[in-house]
């Protein structure tokens, strides 16, 4: 009897302290504000006023965790929803964990993980934004006349499905991150009508050498889309379509101020084109901190070559940005921006017109083809 006492303590001590080594955490974002947008792209459309959730970052709720299993080995995994905080409705199109969902094993060797991720390209970019990626400020507004499916810009990849990815250790700041997917946007997004689809049909490289150290932040990224399905093709209207970005950029923090660039080259090839499509795009911005505040500014312009070199079309955007921290986790933020498309009575016969617009990290700003190209917005972010 003694014996079995001793043996159920035991095990009661062992379950303690398997249960103390894992780690779950729950967190969040809530993200609200205030939006105006004006100078709509569509003749006769007047401005636009909007409670917008997700503004500067998106709103977002998340679980993840760690679990030690000895040896400097540890199982790890997110779970992240996002939500309208004005609406109540879940984001991502309506997927549960839309925004993250993945399972890894992280130690010396670095950290492998697989799920549904953010892009190397999409997690560089937004670092070296001033905006972060948020606000009507942020780099992808000049995207948005880039290439879409499935809710995805192929020209600007946020998310990608079905991935495995790999991060190595830091070796005294530089550190390389690799992702491939079989099938990253859905069997027919990129795929044919429906028929025979399978998956592979849309196949994702990435990868992303980054050396980070002290004020220094610079890397080259490198994300290519490959579509491998023969036949009527519902989005691109080709036959194997390959889509290659390169992203050159980094920053630079002096304290006083935080300068920042890059540039960013897109490629769509497919067997029906005469010529390459391609949308380069470059950035240059600075942040300047003073105590509690912060202020923002930056410009980005973008241009599309479409198969004629004679029909080549611009879009150019203005920031300005404001942030004021209340506390750790609470700022007040502010941002305007004014953008310019190309038209078909530009100065250059035969220019594409372009239609890039103003959006947020929730509300793209336009509807039905329309957006407006300029506007401003406040709001409040909470992080839990």
């Amino acid at each position: 009897m003694q014996q079995k006492i001793i043996a159920l303590a035991v095990a009661a001590l062992a379950s303690g302290a398997v249960f103390a080594q894992s780690n779950v955490e729950i967190y969040g974002l809530a993200d609200v504000g205030f939006s105006h947008r004006n100078d709509n792209v569509a003749a006769g459309v007047g401005s636009k006023n909007s409670i917008d959730s997700g503004i500067q970052s998106g709103s977002r709720i998340g679980f993840r965790g760690t679990e030690d299993l000895g040896n400097g080995l540890k199982a790890l995994f997110t779970l992240e929803a996002g939500y309208g905080l004005d609406d109540g409705n879940s984001k991502q199109s309506g997927r549960l964990f839309g925004r993250q969902s993945f399972v890894g094993l992280t130690g010396s060797f670095g950290t492998a993980i697989a799920g549904r991720l953010n892009t190397p390209h999409y997690t560089f970019l937004s670092t070296i934004d001033p905006f972060n990626a948020g606000t009507m400020g942020r780099y992808t507004n000049v995207f948005a006349a880039g290439l879409d499916a499935g809710g995805e810009n192929l020209f600007d990849p946020v998310r990608v499905n079905n991935v495995v990815a790999y991060v190595s250790p830091s070796w005294s700041g530089f550190n390389v991150t690799a992702a491939y997917s079989s099938d990253a946007l859905g069997q027919e997004t990129l795929g044919n009508d429906g028929a025979g689809a399978t998956a592979g049909d849309n196949k994702v490289f990435a990868v992303l050498p980054r050396y980070t150290n002290g004020p220094i932040d610079v890397g080259v990224s490198f994300h290519r889309i490959k579509n491998e399905t023969k036949g009527t093709q519902t989005v691109l209207g080709a036959y194997e379509p390959k889509i290659t970005n390169w992203v050159v950029g980094g920053s630079y923090d002096l304290k006083v101020v935080k300068l920042a660039a890059f540039y960013d080259k897109n490629k769509l090839s497919a067997s029906n084109l005469d010529s390459d499509i391609t949308l380069k795009t470059w950035l240059v911005g600075a942040t300047v901190p003073f105590g509690k505040h912060a202020f923002k500014v930056s410009y980005t312009q973008s241009k599309l070559d479409l198969a004629d070199n004679d029909r080549a079309g611009k879009a150019k955007q203005y920031a300005l940005g404001y942030d004021y921290a209340l506390s750790k986790r609470t700022n007040f933020y502010a941002a305007y921006a004014h953008l310019t498309n190309d038209d078909e009575k530009g100065t250059k016969a035969g220019v594409v017109q372009r239609t890039a617009y103003v959006g947020d990290g929730s509300n793209s700003g336009g509807s039905a083809g329309a957006g407006y190209q300029s506007g401003f917005q406040f709001g409040l972010r909470h992080k839990f």
